[in-house]
Formats: C-alpha cells, structure tokens, sequence
C-alpha cells in the first residue's frame, strides 16, 4: 500500500485479491471521521464504500479536510410502503451509484450515498470549500486583511451551503422529479443532519425556527453555549419543503451571508419562504437576519410578506362566504371587468402596461391578444400565483420575441419599484381591496407619485350591490380575503383625492347590471395623466 498525502486530501492506491473484501477499519482507524470512497480510478469513481472488489486495482480516495461542511438526508419507508428509501435519488436528481461533483467559485460541491438499502437511504452534500479563493480576487468588506484569511467561513455551515444548495438541487427545491414526480408531491418520513452549524443564539432559538414548521429536533437537545452544534431534525413533509426551509433558516441560525444584500435577495427569500414564511411566528426575526438587518429591505419583505399571506380561516362554526367568483359567474362579472379594461387600454393607444396583482395572468392573457401592446409585464406579491400565471399564458414555451414582451416579476405593490417606471399604463383589476387600509397611501406613492404611468384603470366592487347577493346580507363582503370594499361615494371621493393630490383626471364607469338603488356590481376608474395625450 502507498500513500500520497497531500495535507487537505490522502488518496490511497490498494491492490487487493478478487472478491477480497474492503474493511473498515483498515482505513478508519488510521483515519477517523474519513469519508471513504471508491471506484476503477480517482477521477472517475462510481460506487460508494463498501463494493465487492474486482481483479484491478482500486483507488480509495479520502476527503481528510478540516474546511468541510455537508448536509445529510436520509429517507426512510415503512415495510407496507409503495415506495423504496432508495428512490431518494429520483427525488434528488443524483443516481446513488454515481459521485457527483461540481465546480464551485469558492470550492467543490460532491453528493453520494453512504447508506442505501430499501428501508433507509442517505444522501450527503459535501461542501468543501478553500479559504484562500473565499477571498482572492475579491472585493469583500471585511475588519482588515487578517480578518479576510482568518475566520471561520470555511468550516461551519452558513450561506455557503445555502449558495451550493441552489446549485446542485434546484430542480428538487422546485418540487419537480422527473420519473417520480409522485413522491416529489408527498409528505414522506426525513432525518436531516446540517453539521456544522454556526449558531448566533442558543437552543431557544433553534426551536423557535424549526418546530413552528413540524421539525422534531433531534440535536442539539439541551441548553447549549456552543456556537457551533450538529443539528439534527426529522420531519413528516416534502422534500422540497425541506430544502427551502434548510436554505433560509441555516444563515438565519448563523446570524451572517457572505455576500452583499440587495433587493434582489428579497425575491430568493421570498420565493424560498414561499407558502411558510408568511405564517411563521418569527417571520420578522428570519426576515431581519436573512437581510443581514437592513431595515429598508426589511420593511419591503414584510410588506409584501403581508400582500401574499393567505386569508384568515373562519372561526369554527361560524358560516363560509361562498367565494366570490361563485356569487359573480351567473353575470360574468370578472369577464366584463377584464373586456372592460382592455378597452379603454385600446381606445386609449397603450403600448406598454403594467398589470399590478395580475394574479394567475386572466387580464395578460387578455391583453396578449392586442397587437398593439409591445410590453406587458405583470406583477405579484405571491411566487405561486405567478407559477400558475406562467403556465396558464405558456411562458415556457414562448420565443424569444413573446419572452421579451411578456414578463412576470414578483413584487410589493406598497413599495416603489423603479422597474414599473415608464409605463403608458397601470391597472388593478380588484386589488385594491385586498390591501390594509392603513397601507393604500404607500400604494398611491408607489403608483402615482413614483412609477406615474399616463393611464391607470383601477376596478373594485360596490358594496352597496353586495345585499342583492343571496348570503351577503348585513354588510358582509365578496372574499374573506377583502380588507374592505367601498360604496360609490367611497371610491369616487378617495379617487378624486389621489387625482388632484397627483396631478391627474379621473372618470368612473359601472361594471355590470345596474340596480336604480344600489348600482352595479363593480366600478371602474379611469386615472389620466393630466398634459399626456
């Protein structure tokens, strides 16, 4: 046996009889903690240790570096299960035969199986990072050139596994698995391990990040003064649940990201934390620590954390509101409220509009259709509805023209966005309703005072018309989602207040049938730009 240290790395080269078998202990003892490896060479290894031994010499390869940090997931399936723990790999989009390995700026990123059997599998992502890379070349802020090349980045688990985890499983966090798309759908039965874990609190704080979220926490298990902990977690839910919530909580337990935070970070997160962190108790400590405690990125999260939170659930016994689509389908309503607004979009020559909480896309789908529109891009607080938005207008298989003419991008309508500026027009069909009051104001300087389109169309129902719908007696509004809804005199006085107030003329016009004494269903304003033809 020869064997080639290289400090970081060992590679042994056995040669060892056929069917000889490969032990343990050969190697752990003089290596401890050693991930061992195997395959016909070093740079082509295929299966995991142990593997029956042919007549050829076999390479072990070693990973001895102190600058390593890995994520382990391990799937279990009862005996009674129509699945196989081994079909982790379908889940994951890596065959537990194979080592996989990829580049990454900073270091290397491999994923195998250590266990595999049809009860339990693992999988390990092991992240090997090199500290010298983490800084040279680069531009980073830091406390001096000491505190570049002496920290401790490279060996605890912090937003560089989070980074290579986008990397190397973005299909799985997705939720999509391509042969077994079944399973990638399912609560299954998980044991996560992050080690290490870079920890800026204690195991108060571990728990208040996890257990809201249906994590049994295995480890740590007492009150720790550590800042660095194996963590431990099982869980009942999907994979891709999973991932996401490993991806936004590890850099909140360490309280740091590597890099620099924009805006643009406030859609990962947001996209990550989509369908949980709206709901989560400490939404605004994750949202705090994941934008490194910028108060401006912070406040937009929240705000449109709020936007895309699902409606309040009904006391127990109390009635359900039919949904409002039900009330309003024998009419057409919605029908005649999107025919209604592509009109006046059309009479007025719109070439470029933005369609602000263009939920799952019906009026883009519309407007698709108007040669004469060269722009539309929608915009919404919630990543889901804009996957469904992106499926139903076929974006995935638009050309490149339809690409660059319709767009999706997530956002807060109570935050000025600099990408909704120079737009010919805005509208919000039924949108404004589902805004809390108090925050109508941030929307009226986002819209009129900062992106200032020539148009905007704005529709919202009439609550007077809501006593003519059977089960909307006494002042109950359309969705429980509605923060309010106005009668006409409302609405006509608050448009006329951001008009003036703005620089704009405003019309109004019913949508609907109308009723002589509780008017239509819906109503319509029409802002425009005063000095724009």
């Amino acid at each position: 046996m020869r064997l080639y240290h290289g400090g970081r790395r060992a590679t042994v080269l056995a040669k060892k009889e056929e069917k000889s078998p490969v032990v343990p202990g050969e190697f752990g003892d003089v290596f401890p903690g050693a991930c061992l490896i195997l395959g016909p060479n070093p740079d082509q290894m295929r299966q995991p240790f142990p593997h029956p031994i042919g007549q050829y010499a076999l390479y072990f390869k070693l990973l001895l570096s102190d600058q390593t940090m890995q994520l382990e997931i391990t799937l279990t399936a009862p005996k009674d299960a129509d699945y196989a723990a081994s079909d982790l790999g379908f889940l994951l989009h890596k065959h537990p035969d194979h080592l996989h390995r990829r580049e990454i700026s900073a270091g290397e990123v491999m994923i195998f199986y250590p266990e595999r059997s049809q009860d339990r599998t693992t999988a390990v992502m092991h992240l090997d990072l090199d500290p010298v890379a983490l800084v040279r070349g680069k531009n980073q802020q830091s406390d001096g050139l000491l505190a570049q090349y002496v920290n401790d980045r490279p060996f605890v688990a912090s937003s560089f596994l989070s980074v290579a985890m986008g990397r190397v499983f973005a299909q799985t966090m997705a939720g999509k698995s391509k042969d077994r798309q079944d399973l990638a759908d399912r609560a299954l039965s998980f044991e996560v391990r992050v080690v290490p874990v870079a920890l800026s609190g204690d195991l108060d704080l571990v728990k208040r990040l996890f257990e809201p979220l249906g994590y049994t926490i295995l480890s740590p298990s007492e009150t720790i003064q550590e800042q660095v902990v194996d963590l431990r977690l099982s869980a009942t839910m999907r994979l891709a649940d999973i991932l996401r919530h490993i991806y936004v909580l590890v850099p909140v337990l360490d309280n740091f990201k590597h890099y620099y935070v924009s805006e643009e970070e406030i859609d990962k997160l947001l996209a990550k934390g989509d369908g949980w962190l709206s709901e989560h108790p400490d939404k605004e400590l994750i949202t705090r620590r994941a934008l490194k405690h910028r108060k401006s990125l912070m406040n937009m999260a929240l705000a449109r954390l709020e936007e895309a939170a699902p409606p309040d659930e009904a006391p127990e016994g109390a009635p359900k509101l039919r949904p409002e689509e039900q009330l309003e389908k024998p009419m057409r309503l919605h029908a005649l409220r999107l025919d209604a607004v592509a009109e006046v979009l059309r009479q007025n020559n719109i070439a470029s509009v933005l369609d602000l909480g263009c939920g799952e896309g019906r009026l883009m789908s519309r407007l698709i259709k108007e040669r004469g529109l060269a722009r539309i891009v929608g915009v919404d607080a919630s990543v889901r509805t804009l996957e469904a938005a992106h499926r139903k207008l076929r974006l995935h298989q638009a050309g490149d023209a339809m690409a660059k003419r319709v767009t999706l991008q997530m956002g807060s309508l109570t935050y000025g966005d600099r990408r909704w500026q120079g737009f010919d027009a805005a509208t919000l069909v039924e949108v404004i309703e589902h805004i809390e009051p108090h925050r109508l104001s941030a929307l009226v300087l986002s819209l009129f005072a900062d992106a200032r389109p020539g148009l905007v169309v704005m529709t919202t129902p009439n609550r007077e018309y809501n006593v003519l719908f059977e089960g909307l007696k006494d002042g109950k509004l359309r969705h429980p989602d509605h923060r309010f809804e106005w009668t006409r005199a409302e609405f006509e006085s608050w448009a006329d207040t951001v008009a003036g107030e703005h620089g704009y003329d405003v019309s109004f016009a019913p949508l609907g049938p109308v009723d002589d004494t509780h008017g239509s269903p819906s109503q319509m304003a029409v802002f425009k730009q005063k000095g724009v033809a």
